[in-house]
């Protein structure tokens, strides 16, 4: 079992649902799904040799000072999503490892700061003339009117989330009286900006990146709709990505994408590089697009840090680059050890 060249100290700090248990033992959620990445993760850490301590958090940031404090790391994997159930303050605690001058893995604050905003990112990406879908973003409390510029049918979803929380097939509306019903729904329940965007037929794509200044892109993942019913809009729902029943009833599968015409994956990934770069993305990233029919390259958004399961996207896509699970954990934190942010 090969090893990495270098023992380091490394601290896998990770979101704990709820409070975490006085004593930080975790070995039962570590076996279940909603632990699947950061079980993999450890798992991969410890079989390449390193000196492995973890640390759960939930609304506590005197527990990442104290563990650090008492047992500095050499560098933290950061697998926090959210910090007391908001998942915006993702980039707090990067902020707080920042100021503590600690290594850690993936984007700095900044980065998850353009990200997470996601008219903020689409107005960067536009100023960049990276092409987005047409967007409006609406705040809690603001009148809720369509421009003339928003064309129907449009895509309704909480503009400060990810993982596809808050989108249903309801998030799919065709007149203004859905749109403005929508957007409530997103005001009142998610307590959050609604973002209304034109919604892009095509083939929709996720590319995986690595690094920091030189950029490698990995094979691209594609979404199949092969059930859906005739007409329906083809979209990933928060059931789409996570509800496996669902998944098998709609026919949706993620597969590698069959090769494109015309030099058209050297665009996506040149466009990719660029976003990437736009929205200072650190160690790892995926961007979601789309590809229409008239081979137009629409970025729907960036995900900094992206999920780390094994069986997830961004893992499959290293290995099938030929970059071992193990490789890409030990690679993604030589990249953190690099950088320093």
């Amino acid at each position: 079992m090969a090893q990495a060249k270098k023992r380091y100290k490394v601290l896998v700090l990770f979101g704990s649902a709820g409070t975490p248990p006085a004593n930080q033992d975790f070995t039962k959620e570590l076996k279940t799904e909603d632990f699947a990445a950061e079980a993999h993760v450890i798992e991969a850490l410890n079989e390449l040799g390193h000196e492995v301590r973890t640390l759960g958090v939930w609304d506590e940031a005197s527990l990442i000072v104290d563990e650090i404090k008492a047992n500095p790391p050499d560098v933290v994997f950061n697998l926090t999503e959210h910090f007391n159930e908001i998942s915006a303050y993702d980039r707090n605690v990067a902020g707080l490892l920042e100021m503590m001058a600690v290594p850690y893995t993936g984007s700095s604050p900044t980065g998850l700061t353009l990200c997470k905003n996601k008219g903020m990112a689409k107005e960067l990406l536009a100023y960049h003339k990276i092409r987005v879908p047409n967007f409006a973003v609406y705040s809690p409390g603001a009148a809720i009117k369509r421009p003339n510029r928003l064309k129907f049918p449009l895509f309704i979803k909480p503009a400060e989330e990810e993982a596809s929380y808050g989108i249903s097939l309801d998030s799919f509306v065709e007149d203004d009286a859905s749109f403005e019903e929508r957007i409530r729904f997103v005001h009142e329940r998610m307590n959050q900006p609604a973002l209304a965007e034109e919604y892009i037929d095509g083939r929709e794509i996720y590319v995986s990146l690595l690094g920091n200044d030189r950029l490698r892109v990995l094979p691209f993942r594609e979404v199949i709709f092969s059930a859906m019913p005739e007409g329906q809009p083809k979209f990933s729902t928060f059931k789409a990505k996570w509800d496996d029943a669902y998944r098998k009833r709609r026919g949706i599968q993620n597969v590698f994408a069959e090769p494109f015409p015309n030099g058209t994956n050297q665009r996506i990934a040149n466009i990719c590089k660029a976003v990437y770069r736009a929205l200072r993305i650190c160690g790892y990233g995926r961007i979601d697009l789309r590809v229409t029919p008239a081979g137009e390259i629409v970025v729907l958004e960036a995900n900094p840090n992206p999920n780390l399961d094994r069986d997830d996207e961004f893992a499959q896509s290293a290995m099938k680059a030929g970059v071992s699970y193990r490789r890409l954990v030990q690679k993604i934190l030589m990249l953190a050890m690099e950088s320093a942010h």
